[in-house]
């Protein structure tokens, strides 16, 4: 299958300078495609004009591939109500309103003109008020709603034109959709209620059976199998309604607000829920929201909708900081920045202070280093860019009069602290620590260093806008 490759995605950022997409996949493709090289576990790459120092794992680059592939996409989608539709066209190229195409033609404009291209294993927030089309938009991805004009793709195929024969054969297996109403029938088991879906597509009893346990069990219901909705809270009603939908072991699962019902800490409950099982099965989820805080805590990307278009896509972060007009802008007024960033938005990889341990580099070699950079403390770090700790003037010295190596140089403190850290969880450490902490991602890679400073300036609202 042909994917959509977005080769900048590749660049591990902290290590890159200049314009590295093109470079990366003119060196990295033929290894990808061919199997070249498949057996070397590093690839090590020097050049001065775009890099500082850069190694990559094959096994990161093919992961890179896999995951950039597009599963769902819509180009230049219109959703108009009404009797003949068509007819506001000639008003949306003149460029009216939404509200004065109303007052015209008494046609409601739905959608106007959306794109989107949702990767394969991300959660993909779709938010705004009311009124601003996210639902209807979500309606149009599996043809619940019928489009007035544009495509909607799975897998490269638009739906948009299929028989309604095959539209019901990719419901059946492709796409599931979760509801804000549970929709449970309340004289059924969660079980049966969980299989009823299978049911009404004429999958055998026991098959059905097995593959609802399978989804309760998914969702930590299992033992609830044989009551009544009735008997549940409502955080464990909304949980059959999810074990439903992941009973058919659906590519995409589509989400209408599907917490927004739920007290507060259930609703919480259920984000963590989600991101646990989507760290286990990547389905490629999109998600209708009109709660930010929802949004920041599950979605790998947002996309923010206005009276029927897209009006901006990106990740938490890059909205954040770089809002597309003052409609996203008051979304995200009075955000906790310590909350929305991590470790790794603002960490900073600077060769100075790096020291490369490798054969016959010792303390006389990393101190010498340290003198010449003017620094008091260092970042050891070793083949494959794995972090080995720190290291001082001081430590380095007396490393180098009892005649020991490196390692006997590296001190306690600072300690590393994982890329994925709240900002918010920081602040004590970075605040404690001698000089700035190490960051470092779930291999143990050395991504790069906050140090006070950094750190009081993300916190800045101010300082993170304006760089």
């Amino acid at each position: 299958m042909t994917k959509n490759i977005n080769f900048s995605r590749f660049a591990l950022s902290p290590y890159i300078t200049g314009n590295s997409g093109d470079l990366l996949a003119s060196i990295f493709m033929p290894h990808l495609l061919s199997g070249v090289a498949s057996d070397s576990q590093y690839v090590r790459v020097e050049k001065s004009d775009y890099f500082h120092w850069v190694i990559y794992r094959h096994k990161q680059i093919k992961e890179s591939f896999y995951c950039m592939a597009i599963k769902l996409e819509i180009k230049n989608l219109y959703k108009i109500f009404g009797e003949h539709p068509q007819r506001a066209f000639k008003y949306i190229e003149q460029g009216l309103s939404k509200e004065q195409i109303l007052e015209k033609t008494g046609l409601s404009l739905g959608v106007k003109d959306a794109s989107l291209a949702i990767e394969e294993g991300e959660i993909f927030v779709i938010m705004g008020l009311s009124g601003s089309g996210k639902s209807t938009m979500v309606r149009l991805l599996n043809r619940l709603i019928e489009p007035t004009r544009g495509q909607v793709l799975i897998d490269g195929v638009d739906i948009a034109k299929i028989s309604d024969a095959e539209l019901r054969e990719v419901r059946r297996k492709k796409i599931a959709m979760v509801f804000q109403s549970f929709a449970l029938m309340p004289h059924m088991t969660v079980l049966d209620n969980t299989a009823f879906g299978m049911e009404l597509a004429g999958i055998n009893a026991e098959e059905r059976r097995e593959k609802a346990l399978d989804a309760l069990r998914q969702v930590g219901l299992e033992n609830y199998a044989h009551s009544y909705p009735d008997e549940l809270s409502g955080g464990m009603r909304q949980r059959v309604g999810l074990a439903r939908a992941l009973a058919i072991n659906p590519d995409i699962l589509l989400m209408d607000e599907a917490f927004s019902a739920l007290d507060p800490l259930i609703r919480t409950e259920m984000q963590d829920e989600l991101v646990k099982l989507q760290a286990k099965h990547q389905r490629t989820i999109v998600f209708i929201s009109h709660d930010l805080d929802e949004a920041m805590r599950i979605g790998d990307r947002i996309a923010i909708m206005q009276n029927g278009e897209v009006v901006q896509v990106g990740t938490p972060d890059e909205i954040l900081n770089n809002p597309a007009n003052d409609y996203v802008r008051t979304f995200f007024r009075g955000v906790d920045i310590s909350q929305v960033f991590s470790a790794k938005d603002i960490a900073r990889r600077t060769p100075n202070g790096l020291i490369r341990k490798t054969p016959g580099f010792g303390p006389r070699s990393a101190l010498k280093l340290l003198q010449d950079e003017d620094r008091e403390y260092g970042y050891v770090i070793e083949r494959g860019n794995k972090f080995v700790g720190a290291v001082s003037i001081d430590s380095l010295k007396t490393a180098l009069t009892q005649q020991q190596g490196l390692d006997a140089a590296l001190i306690d403190a600072p300690l590393a602290v994982d890329a994925q850290t709240p900002l918010s969880e920081l602040l004590s450490h970075v605040g404690q620590a001698p000089c700035a902490v190490p960051v470092v991602d779930e291999d143990q890679q050395y991504v790069g260093i906050i140090s006070k400073g950094m750190l009081l300036r993300a916190l800045d609202r101010e300082g993170v806008n304006n760089g």
